[in-house]
């Protein structure tokens, strides 16, 4: 990854008095061919060099669904909204196959801590063919999961690139980049109005999101349905898992602008 554009996302957000975003998986597997519509934000330099920025999802042929912290920094170094890429390889590297597309996320972003909208898209410049996009979940699913008593006990996969923890022991120093796509099994934690939290604790038999998994999804089990993205969680990746629900109006009106809704 680009150390100066992630550091000048950090300190956007540290600015904002909100925890570090994530970016890679921990305690994972690697993914092969499982989610083949998982993908990863791409930027490439004046030289030519490609760095992965976040994770994120194909949620319709030409859209990719990601977090709005991994692009509303952008424009303040200079990254035009059509100057970013998409890369759907299982292991990413400068031959890597990577499509252009134009971000976009909500104008109100970070307005509201409650609920930041932390959701923004990449509408790409063609039509992904071979990939079956990832479905949306219908309004208020989670509530109503909860409300019935089935959310406590489900199963959540997190998928994305980046930062690889495998070594229960020590803090940062078990932190590793590489660039593969991994998944992970997570249980439920806690729902709050924007927010879906999920156990990373390696402990209880669950793996978590780093740095490097920004905007990558939370499927509901084995499904192809995407009910939140990877947002933030604690500074070591070992212990919760802070995503962004799909299934709110708030969120369901910013993506209603790009997607058919469930």
């Amino acid at each position: 990854m680009n150390r100066k554009y992630l550091l000048a996302s950090i300190l956007a957000l540290l600015a904002l008095l909100i925890a570090i975003p994530v970016s890679a998986i921990t305690f994972g597997k690697l993914d092969g061919e499982r989610h083949p519509n998982v993908g990863a934000l791409v930027i490439v330099d004046e030289d030519g060099v490609k760095d992965i920025v976040c994770s994120g999802t194909l949620i319709a042929t030409d859209v990719f669904l990601t977090a709005a912290h991994c692009v509303d920094w952008m424009p303040a170094e200079g990254i035009d909204p059509d100057g970013v890429y998409v890369t759907f390889d299982t292991t990413f590297d400068q031959n890597s196959a990577i499509y252009p597309g134009t971000y976009y996320f909500p104008p109100d972003s970070w307005h509201d801590m409650a609920d930041p909208i932390d959701i923004a898209v990449v509408v790409l410049d063609a039509a992904i063919t071979g990939i079956t996009p990832a479905t949306l979940p219908p309004e208020n699913l989670l509530t109503e999961m909860k409300e019935d008593g089935t959310l406590k006990d489900q199963t959540f996969i997190a998928v994305g690139y980046g930062t690889v923890r495998d070594d229960k022991t020590g803090g940062p120093h078990a932190l590793y980049w590489n660039p593969n796509r991994r998944f992970v099994e997570q249980s439920f934690l806690a729902l709050t109005k924007a927010w879906l939290k999920l156990s990373m604790n390696p402990s209880t038999g669950d793996g978590g999101t780093c740095y490097g998994d920004s905007g990558g999804p939370h499927f509901l089990g084995d499904t192809n349905k995407v009910v939140s993205v990877t947002v933030t969680g604690d500074a070591y990746c070992r212990a919760t898992d802070v995503t962004y629900r799909l299934d709110t109006q708030v969120a369901r009106d910013f993506l209603d602008e790009f997607v058919t809704l469930p």
